[in-house]
């Protein structure tokens, strides 16, 4: 099984972009932990944004930033609904936020059904999840997980590129490597129906695309073109190509 881990910088973004999946009957929601449900037993983003506000005091809302747990059994392992919640919940509750508010939701969308995970770092008194080594230890949780439930061992070099993605930080200067640590992970590792839906899970980590059209001596060239967003999901700089 490969984790990936990844922190974005809107909550709402991360849930919209799984609940867009869920609407294209690409995904479904198999359980959740400290969200509010509505009266007839089922969540919707409304409901996962107020849990998720609640826990955050009024100084973190400010620096308000998702995590997004990403676990891929081996495309060999048949696993059930029930079976993918309860390795969903162990691993969160070994990694750290078992006392967080989430959302497990399994996805369809390739050969490799999975589940992503959407929490917050911070908990509810406005302090930051621990995340001292968390890469090492989500790798060690895999394999236990692997171990308990005799699941089929993922290859090293698929554990050597599930490294976690962080959002942009146009301040920091350097945007090209910034942008590229983001884009080329997420095409490598998720798959899209949209354009849109690339631009929805890129925007979750500070990034905008645009598809450019230019014509050169009579022909036109098509490309697309990155660029970073700052604190109000507005493009900054100029746009940069991604080979």
């Amino acid at each position: 099984m490969v984790a990936k881990i990844t922190s974005g910088a809107s909550v709402y973004g991360a849930l919209y972009y799984n609940y867009e999946k869920a609407d294209k009957d690409k995904a479904r929601i198999l359980a959740w932990n400290r969200i509010m449900e509505r009266s007839d037993g089922t969540v919707g983003i409304a409901e996962c944004m107020r849990s998720l506000n609640l826990t955050l005091t009024a100084t973190a809302r400010r620096r308000n930033r998702s995590s997004i747990c990403t676990l891929n059994p081996h495309p060999d392992d048949i696993l059930s609904d029930e079976q993918l919640e309860l390795i969903g919940r162990e691993y969160m509750e070994q990694l750290g936020y078992g006392d967080q508010p989430y959302i497990i939701f399994r996805h369809d969308d390739n050969s490799r059904p999975h589940i992503h995970i959407v929490s917050l770092r911070i908990d509810e008194n406005g302090k930051k999840i621990n995340d001292y080594r968390e890469w090492e230890r989500s790798m060690r949780i895999c394999r236990s997980l692997e171990q308990k439930y005799e699941l089929n061992l993922s290859k090293k070099e698929e554990r050597s590129v599930s490294s976690a993605m962080t959002p942009v930080d146009y301040h920091r200067g350097d945007l090209k490597h910034q942008i590229a640590n983001v884009v080329k992970p997420a095409a490598r590792s998720y798959r899209f129906s949209s354009f849109k839906e690339f631009k929805t899970l890129l925007g979750l980590f500070n990034v905008t695309m645009e598809v450019i059209h230019k014509r050169i001596d009579g022909k036109v060239y098509n490309g697309v073109v990155y660029a970073a967003m700052d604190e109000k999901g507005k493009r900054t700089g100029v746009g940069i190509k991604i080979k």
